[in-house]
């Protein structure tokens, strides 16, 4: 008899045997059990579910059965339309990309312009239900997707990834300089955020206060866990940016290299001619635009709108910018959780410069 190599407490996946030898398995555990042996001891031997001796039981033991009907059979079905090369193109037609790119007039995937696309590029005509098994063979599902403007730019996006911040990290590593993210926000009082629960068809109403008070902040951020902030009030102008870029180069040793989107009053004359006076203490990079997920302090202000005063109304006599304060200087002292955000997957292109 054949003796088990498979530990009694690992079981074996009849899935990954080729049909002659699961057909000799099948075979034999059922002759040993009709041979007297316990059909839990058999099934034991071999490795598999207990279970699953039981079901080969009752089809070789049914009436008009017997041992031949446990020989395996071949797998029937409609053979595949693509080939796998065929699919795989599919797949890397359909991930990431727009169908708009293919010439196509509509911005989202679906069965019906997947199979279109596929008729188009192969000439081979494929129902949508037939689609829809292709797409949820490679792993593809139907999601909602993230809003993006349609003025950004793949290619430059792909080019700042790959190219443009590892040359960018390489400069400030040979100068000893450090690397910092840059980006504004604004605070009111008057915005609740989040969900509370209510009885359905009763919106629920949350008290806020009267006093429309409202602050912006500015913030800095490394992967190393620096975190730097301040608060304003009013618009961001020209002057009032070199105002805070002199704040937070105040008492710095070493050299920043600060990356920052292109919002117009970041590329004034005033503040290339206050960065040319910092004789390279200071240097900006500019990310592509319309591709704030590039930006790791966008996962700052996220974080911080989530929770603190975000979760809980200001009381009476409070100050939004007094608690603002108070929440931004306790994240500066969590370094740990400052790093967390240079793991999200947008930014992982950063590493830890």
């Amino acid at each position: 008899m054949m003796e088990s190599v498979v530990s009694s407490d690992m079981k074996r996946d009849g899935r990954t045997l080729d049909h002659k030898t699961l057909e000799e398995i099948r075979w034999m555990a059922v002759q040993r059990v009709i041979e007297g042996e316990r059909p839990a001891d058999v099934i034991e031997a071999y490795g598999f579910h207990r279970t699953t001796i039981y079901k080969w039981l009752r089809i070789a033991l049914r009436p008009g059965g017997g041992l031949r009907m446990l020989k395996s059979t071949q797998a029937t079905g409609r053979p595949r339309s693509l080939t796998a090369r065929q699919e795989q193109q599919g797949f890397r037609w359909v991930n990431g990309r727009d169908p708009r790119q293919y010439g196509l007039d509509f911005g989202l995937w679906t069965r019906r312009v997947v199979a279109d696309l596929i008729e188009k590029k192969f000439s081979i005509a494929l129902g949508v239900t037939a689609v829809g098994e292709l797409l949820a063979r490679l792993g593809l599902t139907p999601q909602k997707p993230l809003q993006r403007a349609y003025q950004r730019d793949p290619e430059a996006i792909e080019m700042w990834q790959r190219e443009t911040f590892p040359a960018i990290a390489k400069q400030a590593r040979a100068e000893g300089a450090e690397i910092y993210f840059w980006d504004e926000s604004g605070f009111r009082a008057d915005t609740v955020h989040g969900k509370t629960w209510g009885v359905r068809g009763q919106t629920p109403v949350v008290q806020r206060p009267g006093q429309r008070q409202s602050i912006s902040a500015a913030s800095a951020v490394n992967a190393k866990g620096a975190f730097w902030f301040c608060t304003y009030e009013g618009a961001l102008n020209a002057e009032l940016f070199v105002e805070l870029l002199q704040q937070m180069m105040k008492y710095r040793r070493k050299p920043v290299h600060l990356v920052l989107d292109s919002l117009p009053a970041h590329k004034t004359a005033l503040v290339k001619k206050y960065v040319a006076s910092t004789e390279g203490r200071l240097t900006l990079h500019f990310l592509p635009g319309y591709a704030p997920e590039l930006n790791p302090d966008e996962l700052v202000w996220s974080h911080v709108k989530r929770t603190g005063t975000a979760r809980r109304p200001l009381q009476k006599g409070e100050k939004l910018r007094e608690k603002i304060e108070e929440q931004l200087a306790d994240l500066q002292r969590k370094p740990d959780l400052v790093r967390s955000f240079f793991e999200a997957p947008f930014v992982a292109y950063i590493g830890d410069c």
